[in-house]
């Protein structure tokens, strides 16, 4: 994500526009086809001086203003003609927002592939897991048994969710943005919309109904689902931290030399990545919403809100890729201690199913008293550090209710897991089913 950000790169999308625009004018006649070559030859970002335009551009307002003189300036090394048509009939702004959603549009291009390895990992890891039982944890404490493997699969969902949106935005928000001083097109006359259909096509970029120099509601759509993904990628990291606590120690990050290392205490095994994630996650948030705040602007272009965009999108992208990068190294390297679930899982003495006895009792007695009897069993069991099995077995009701069979299979940890298979199912089918990861 840096180099896909790199000041050099935007500058490139910059002129990029700059050559899309000139041959889409030359095509209908707006300014001479001689005049293409001459700007195409100039426009590369290596001729440029970055320094020199950073500086400029504090001075000018933005940077395309400088650029534009830069650019009129190469050009008339080799043809002073030509140069005459460099930006013919287009604002900076056009220069600006345009290149700004081609960076969007290559951030969600390398996002994308790094969320189709997570998916693919996390998908891949539900399969093998969907029989490792697991203890299921609500308010950090124990509540019932379910597969690991739903767990995984509900990341790679949450992980294709972000996907569809991100593609939904490529498709939809990430439009051209080109109107001239005000977003009439006027100094092309009746040319305009041909200029504008041959620039979206030489951009690959979709053709919006009219220009929003000063309507940010897709952009703020791209911020958001930026956003959500990096907090999905916070959520998944904050699963695997606790996975990786020393009292519960079920699973960890991928080993490496050095890797989550203390200078005090050798025997520590952080979570490096997941930290990586849950800053990145932290800090998206906060980033979105100075996108979101950027919305209101003035009349046909806003001052101040429109440049705070500038050093924000680039700051969330790279929040957003840092997150995810550090998910597709767990989903990737994630190492399962089955065992160790499977000793947490018992280590509760049987009061993890609770839940099931209760409600196999509720179908005998009545859900308030299977309830009471549980209850009771329970607070007995944890008090004399019995298993629940054995204290519920002594209950003159719970013997008349069920026979020793019955409470022995309410006792198996995968035996109570509902719908949570069809649930994998549902998901890794799902996954598998789609068009395409793009």
């Amino acid at each position: 994500m840096r180099g896909v950000l790199a000041d050099r790169a935007r500058l490139q999308r910059m002129l990029d526009f700059e050559v899309a625009l000139a041959r889409a004018e030359a095509a209908v006649g707006v300014i001479p086809a001689s005049a293409v070559d001459p700007i195409a030859n100039a426009a590369h970002a290596e001729r440029f001086d970055l320094a020199g335009l950073e500086e400029a551009a504090i001075r000018a307002g933005n940077v395309m203003v400088p650029l534009i003189e830069a650019l009129t300036a190469e050009v008339s090394k080799s043809d002073a003609k030509a140069a005459q048509f460099v930006h013919w009939g287009a604002s900076p702004e056009d220069g600006i927002d345009t290149a700004l959603v081609l960076d969007l549009k290559a951030a969600v291009e390398t996002l994308t592939s790094e969320l189709n390895r997570a998916i693919d990992s996390f998908a891949d890891q539900a399969g093998r897991h969907r029989r490792t039982a697991i203890v299921g944890r609500t308010s950090l404490q124990h509540a019932s048994p379910m597969p690991l493997g739903l767990k995984l699969a509900g990341y790679a969902a949450a992980l294709a969710r972000s996907r569809e949106r991100l593609r939904r935005a490529r498709r939809e928000s990430l439009v051209l943005q080109f109107g001239g001083s005000v977003g009439t097109l006027a100094a092309f006359n009746e040319r305009g919309m041909d200029v504008a259909e041959r620039l979206a096509a030489l951009l690959d970029l979709a053709l919006p109904d009219a220009p929003w120099p000063a309507h940010r509601d897709r952009l703020a759509e791209v911020a958001a689902s930026f956003a959500i993904l990096a907090g999905t990628c916070g959520k998944i990291a904050r699963d695997v931290s606790l996975l990786m606590q020393t009292d519960i120690a079920e699973a960890f990050e991928p080993p490496a030399p050095g890797r989550g290392t203390s200078s005090a205490m050798a025997h520590r095994r952080a979570p490096v990545a997941a930290a990586a994630a849950l800053a990145a996650a932290t800090m998206a948030p906060n980033l979105a919403a100075t996108i979101f705040a950027a919305q209101v602007q003035e009349h046909e272009r806003g001052i101040g809100n429109w440049q705070a965009e500038w050093a924000t999108f680039p700051a969330l992208a790279l929040a957003t890729s840092d997150a995810l990068g550090a998910v597709v190294e767990i989903a990737e390297g994630i190492e399962i201690d089955g065992e160790r679930m499977r000793t947490n899982v018992e280590g509760s003495r049987g009061l993890l199913m609770s839940e099931a006895v209760s409600f196999a009792l509720a179908g005998k007695i009545g859900r308030a008293s299977a309830h009471k009897v549980v209850e009771e069993a329970s607070r007995k069991a944890a008090k004399e550090d019995r298993e629940l099995e054995g204290v519920l077995a002594e209950d003159d009701l719970v013997r008349r209710s069920l026979s020793l069979g019955d409470l022995a299979r309410l006792f198996e940890p995968l035996g109570y897991q509902g719908a949570a298979q069809t649930f994998i199912d549902r998901i890794v089918g799902s996954l598998h089913a789609r068009p395409g990861k793009r």
